[in-house]
């Protein structure tokens, strides 16, 4: 069974909306470990209500980008784990741990990629005046946002929308294709070619990109 390692900065709610739903049974997976870069990072608090190992590595304590790298690399590798999601982790991924796991690390954005990339991507788009944004699922590569997505949900912007309520709007989304990503990742259904994430099997437009309804 696939083991899935888990990288959390903050409160770590696609962490959780991911665990449930291996917990539904819908997902043929097992969270094998959390890692947060933060002492205070809520994830962790989640982590221990689910029963789920966990840890804070410092960055600090290390001298290097790529030894901090190194080190989650070698905690993941311990554990058996087999795809890494970013779950709210704030840092851009370093050599060790994409080389470690290629094409096997996992992240949302809360944007359509490849539009308003980094860490501003509410309020970018409503300074940029969009009538859609939305959320992406991809790939993790060197790159801020820049991997092969696989996965993308549209949301509504509306006139009186701030980031806060954007941002609500767009999460209940997050928590919708995130699980579904890692659940085709652990069926065994996508492949990488290029740039293109391709889904196998019974193909169908909610393979590729979810648009619900959203109200307000």
């Amino acid at each position: 069974m696939l083991k899935i390692g888990f990288l959390a900065s903050g409160r770590g709610s696609n962490f959780q909306a991911i665990v449930d739903t291996i917990n539904e049974g819908a997902i043929k997976a097992e969270p094998a470990l959390l890692v947060a870069d933060k002492a205070d990072a809520y994830a962790i608090q989640r982590a221990q209500k689910l029963g789920i190992e966990h840890m804070y590595l410092d960055p600090g304590a290390y001298k290097s980008k790529d030894e901090y790298y190194e080190a989650i690399t070698s905690e993941m590798k311990a554990r058996g784990v087999g795809l890494v999601v970013l779950a709210g982790f704030m840092r851009i991924v370093r050599k060790p741990l994409l080389e470690a796991f290629p094409m096997k690390v996992m992240n949302i954005h809360p944007a359509l990629l490849p539009s308003f990339a980094g860490l501003h991507g509410h309020g970018d788009a409503l300074a940029y005046g969009v009538k859609v944004s939305g959320c992406t699922v991809h790939f993790v590569d060197e790159g801020m946002d820049t991997g092969p997505v696989i996965i993308q949900a549209a949301a509504p912007v509306y006139d009186d929308d701030t980031e806060e309520t954007l941002s609500e709007r767009i999460l209940k989304l997050e928590h919708r294709i995130f699980p579904e990503a890692v659940r085709l990742f652990a069926d065994g259904r996508l492949e990488v070619h290029g740039r293109r994430v391709r889904v196998k099997g019974n193909r169908s437009p909610e393979d590729y990109i979810i648009n619900p309804t959203v109200q307000q």
